[in-house]
């Protein structure tokens, strides 16, 4: 028979087959790596050397290499790699494969190369795949090859899932005996293994595609025949599946899962609304039958849904994964109908989830507690997804309907329990690359993250998550996943606000407490009174910081050093205080030796500092260390001397310094910022400049200690503001000094003119000891003249009398100096006397007599230089400088108070919620917390674009565009919902009243009918008797008595 089918045509198309095969084989491996047999590629970004060929298969096949002008494989990136492929008609050629081939095997390749040129999300090939299967009208050929082949696995499954669970209880049976016999095999079998790799390999290959060949062969025949042997057991089944192993109809599951989901990555809702529905005459809703698949898979539609052991296994669980990550793209976005779909769908699908959270999933938890770990993330993902951006509760509803609080609170604790165990192994932990995706503690926090979510709409739950329970460890749990969970709240495209609720990254544990505060009171408001700009700006610099920071951690010197800045800060200031206290007090140091103390007072100052260092060593508190300082430098003072004292206290200044500045750059970062970043640090110079001065003061001369006092103005707001206060409106200040300079001269000229003999001002000159000296001797050489008078006195007595007279006559008048005799003499004269003089420079000048015909200009002149410069303008110079300081003071005041009743991120005031629901406390700390604000954007850096939720997706992309509208400004959800809470009364009350009235209403109807009645009643009873009684007198009148 096998000859017979053996004939020419067929032979024809087989070659034809292997030659397109291996076409396709080279082609695959030129751009992509190398492939393994039957599996996917080796590496998505590992490319060969080879150029790329721009012309189509025929170039490629020939010599394997490009044109000189090719651009080199290295040179090009995924992305442009996958471009370049689709310019070629690589997408196409996938569409076609897939809707016509006949063959397994190029089935699946095509659905690996489509899934290649998918990988990373790139937005072109999905647009180019959708564009295809809209405008040709192809897609529901397209998508009902996926629909049949979903049928057909779901179809595998059921048949083939009771041969599963049965051999259970064989292989459950044969564990003893296989454990015992396991150390003798395993020895001979991993030698074999190694010997028999390669050809075994080839082997499998060769049958592999003996099969699909044949079977080929076999569907083009006779496909009724083929599709019923698919239906139950397909060829060669039995035995795989005996060891466990799947069908190629239920493997093939695993690439179409991922092509779908790649084809939705990046929340493309134009192909998340196309699985679902095409718009065609027959739709193929490809969402629901994922689902529907988990549900097969999983065993539920068997009846087994709580014993998901018996069905999720080693095998079959990264299928299991791979269909729930597929889903969770279906979803994110978010996709609003996709999450309908799959929460309102009639299979046990959602339910399904919520097991694979809730339950052990043994014995593959006992085996493979990683794989158990990636299922129960990615299930919990699934359902975040499902609730994702939704202001209705009807989703939440479905997944609480079958889902008791208490176990998902016990999968928590017990999640973080398993984290312990974990962290105690370092080994292991740094095995996982990846920051341990799929840890305990990270799948806990996810279903933390999952419970938080939930629990706003169940208040079981919600008091379950909250610790303080009678179990201590499940409180440690909760504790752990509170304080790393955090939540902001932000503004969509449709200007509706979302809370998210998200997970603070590691890296985020090391931003310091300093770089928390400078940021908290240096962010500057812009025009609209927000800080966000400000904020914003500063992110990536305190990302740096902490990355950093965690660097930093490796080192341990430079960390302790960097931990301890302040303090270090603090001996420098001290140090500078004390020394200069001792150049005060006992400069010149020549003349102080160290002197000897009695005895007693020695002993007592030796006690007193081993007492200080005892109190130190024991409960180290700031008092003690300063009077341990202060008795070691008394002891040192009479021990050595108070100069090498000095030496010793510099020099140990100069290493704290030193260590301050290694502190400074550990925590700033300063020097991987390079050195022109470090160059413009003003504060980085400033302790740089701190330490050459500390050097001079050691090395040079103890005077240069006096400018490290300055310090007290780097370290006192009050002090800066002094400053600020003269430098901050300089210009002004410096212009009216010009203008008085200006009036100076002028005043100048006019005294030069005019009154330049009043400028006598008394002088005090030095004594000049060598006149003195040569006076003296002068005088011993008159007095011994040779004239005497007869009483024995000098002749000459009188003379010398009348000398000495006229000295101190000329003495007198030394004493006065003219200063006005050039122009220059007169400008300085006014400028130096004039403005210290409090009444100008008339102060200084010679009192001038009334008598004198300048009498009234100089007092004139007198006056006008007092109003103009000394009140005027030098006033101005002081009331600019007062007023700087004041605004300088009120600003400071009104930023204290902006911070103390102002939210950082919305700017709403504390009155806002005043008789609100939520206090403005709760709403800084909870709601917008700027630090959260802050973790949100690390979480956004640090995190694969491919792994985004919705919001995650959107504030990316306005973080790239510095677009900033995704922050609240003026408006808090918990303002909104109080405000809607409010109208809510008001109607409901409206409702009531208006009910009320309703009621009222019907029952005066009720009466008026009633009381009509009565009276028709009544009116035919007096008709009856009018004519019963009185038949003669029937016109009498009915008001008329009786």
């Amino acid at each position: 028979m096998k000859y017979e089918h053996d004939q020419n045509p067929p032979q024809k198309q087989l070659e034809d087959q292997k030659r397109g095969e291996a076409l396709r084989q080279i082609l695959v491996n030129r751009y992509y790596g190398n492939f393994r047999p039957g599996g996917r590629r080796d590496s998505l970004t590992s490319f060969s050397n080879g150029p790329v060929s721009a012309g189509g298969p025929g170039k490629t096949q020939a010599g394997g290499g490009g044109g000189s002008g090719a651009l080199s494989r290295g040179e090009m990136s995924l992305a442009e790699v996958q471009c370049h492929l689709d310019k070629e008609g690589a997408s196409d050629l996938v569409i076609d494969l897939i809707m016509n081939t006949t063959s397994d095997r190029v089935f699946h390749e095509s659905i690996l190369l489509a899934n290649a040129l998918l990988e990373g999300g790139n937005t072109t090939i999905q647009r180019s795949f959708y564009c295809r299967l809209t405008e040709d009208k192809k897609s529901e050929t397209f998508f009902r090859v996926f629909y049949d082949r979903m049928k057909l696995a779901q179809q595998e499954i059921k048949a083939t899932v009771t041969v599963n669970t049965s051999d259970l209880g064989n292989k459950k049976k044969d564990d003893d005996n296989l454990d015992r016999d396991m150390p003798l095999r395993k020895k001979a079998k991993d030698a074999a293994v190694v010997v028999t790799e390669e050809v075994r390999e080839q082997l499998l290959e060769a049958s592999s595609a003996t099969k699909k060949a044949y079977n080929s062969y076999r569907r083009e025949a006779d496909p009724e025949e083929h599709f019923a042997s698919t239906d139950g057991h397909p060829s060669g089944g039995d035995k795989s599946q005996g060891d466990g192993e799947m069908s190629f109809v239920i493997t093939i599951m695993g690439p179409i899962l991922r092509f779908l989901q790649l084809l939705c990555e990046n929340h493309n809702r134009d192909l998340q609304n196309f699985l679902r529905c095409q718009n065609n005459k027959n739709n193929y809703n490809l969402v629901c039958e994922t689902l529907q698949f988990l549900d097969c898979i999983c065993g539920s539609t068997t009846g087994g849904l709580g014993l998901l052991g018996l069905y999720i296994n080693e095998k079959n669980v990264r299928l299991i994964v791979q269909t729930v990550e597929s889903l969770t793209e279906y979803c994110q976005g978010p996709c609003h109908e996709n999450q309908n779909c799959i929460a309102t769908h009639e299979s046990n699908g959602i339910d399904i989830i919520i097991a694979l959270i809730l339950n052990d999933i043994n014995p593959l938890g006992k085996k493979r507690i990683d794989l158990v770990l990636k299922l129960k993330n990615n299930a919990s993902k699934l359902l975040l997804a499902i609730m994702e951006s939704r202001h209705d509760s009807e989703n939440a509803e479905r997944i609480l309907y079958n889902m008791r609080p208490k176990e998902l609170v016990e999968v928590i604790k017990k999640a973080y329990m398993q984290g312990e165990v974990e962290f105690e192994d370092p080994e292991e932990e740094e095995e996982n690359g990846e920051e341990h995706a799929a840890s305990p503690r990270n799948v806990g926090h996810n279903i933390y993250i999952l419970a938080h979510q939930l629990a706003r709409h169940n208040k079981e739950l919600q008091a379950m998550l909250k610790p303080g329970g009678a179990n201590g460890e499940g409180d440690e749990a909760l504790e752990f996943y509170a304080k790393h969970t955090a939540q902001i709240e932000i503004v969509r495209q449709d200007r509706t606000m979302e809370e998210i609720v998200f997970p603070v990254p590691n890296i985020c544990e090391f931003l310091t407490s300093e770089s928390k505060l400078r940021v908290y009171y240096t962010t500057e408001r812009d025009e609209q009174g927000s800080k966000i700009n400000d904020f914003f700006l500063r992110a990536e610099d305190l990302f740096n910081e902490m990355n950093w920071q965690k660097k930093l951690r490796a080192q341990p010197v430079l960390y302790w050093c960097s931990r301890n800045m302040s303090f270090w800060s603090n001996i420098s200031f001290n140090l500078a205080v004390l020394m200069n206290l001792l150049v005060a007090f006992f400069y010149p140091l020549e003349g102080v030796r160290g002197g000897t103390l009695e005895p007693h007072l020695s002993a007592l100052l030796w006690m007193g500092m081993f007492v200080s260092l005892a109190i130190v060593i024991a409960l180290p508190q700031p008092h003690g260390i300063r009077a341990l300082i202060a008795s070691t430098i008394l002891r040192l003072i009479f021990s050595v001397g108070l100069e090498p004292t000095l030496f010793l206290l510099g020099a140990f200044n100069v290493c704290n310094k030193i260590i301050f500045l290694m502190s400074f750059v550990g925590n700033r970062g300063t020097f991987t910022r390079g050195y022109k970043a470090m160059i413009l640090d003003m504060e980085f110079l400033y302790h740089l400049l701190y330490l050459i001065i500390c050097s001079l003061g050691v090395f040079v001369h103890v005077f240069f200690y006096s400018l490290l006092l300055f310090d007290l103005v780097y370290r006192e707001e009050t002090l800066l503001n002094v400053i600020k206060s003269v430098t901050r409106n300089g210009r002004s200040i410096v212009l009216t000094a010009v203008l008085a300079l200006i009036l100076v001269y002028l005043f100048s000229i006019v005294g030069y003119i005019f009154f330049k003999d009043d400028f006598i001002l008394e002088v005090d000159k030095i004594p000049n000891a060598t006149v003195e000296a040569g006076a003296s001797m002068a005088g011993e050489f008159l007095s011994a003249g040779v004239c005497r008078t007869d009483s024995g006195e000098n002749c000459s007595t009188e003379v010398i009398v009348d000398a000495l007279t006229t000295e101190v006559s000329e003495d007198d008048s030394e004493d006065k100096e003219r200063t006005c005799d050039s122009l220059l003499m007169c400008i300085v004269t006014v400028l130096s006397h004039g403005l210290r003089s409090g009444g100008g420079v008339g102060d200084v000048l010679r009192k001038p007599s009334k008598e004198e015909p300048l009498f009234a200009a100089r007092v004139i002149y007198d006056l006008l230089f007092f109003f103009m410069v000394i009140i005027i303008v030098l006033n101005l110079i002081f009331g600019v400088i007062i007023d700087t300081f004041a605004d300088l003071r009120s600003e400071k005041q009104k930023k204290e108070e902006v911070l103390k009743t102002t939210c950082f991120i919305c700017g709403l005031e504390r009155d806002k919620f005043d008789n609100k629901t939520v206090t403005f406390e709760e709403h800084i700390k909870e709601e917008h917390n700027m630090w959260h604000y802050l973790y949100f954007i690390v979480l956004v850096k640090v995190k694969d674009s491919t792994e985004y939720t919705g919001p995650e997706s959107y504030v990316a992309e306005m973080i790239k565009e510095h677009n900033l509208d995704w922050f609240p400004r003026m408006r808090a959800m918990s303002l909104v919902s109080s405000d809607a809470e409010g109208e809510q009364n008001e109607i409901r009350n409206l409702q009531e009243k208006l009910e009320s009235t309703m009621k009222l209403v019907a029952n005066l109807s009720g009466q008026l009918t009633e009381l009509k009645e009565q009276m028709t009643e009544q009116r035919k009873q007096k008709q009856r008797i009018g004519l019963l009684g009185h038949p003669p007198h029937m016109n009498v009148n009915p008001q008329q008595p009786a």
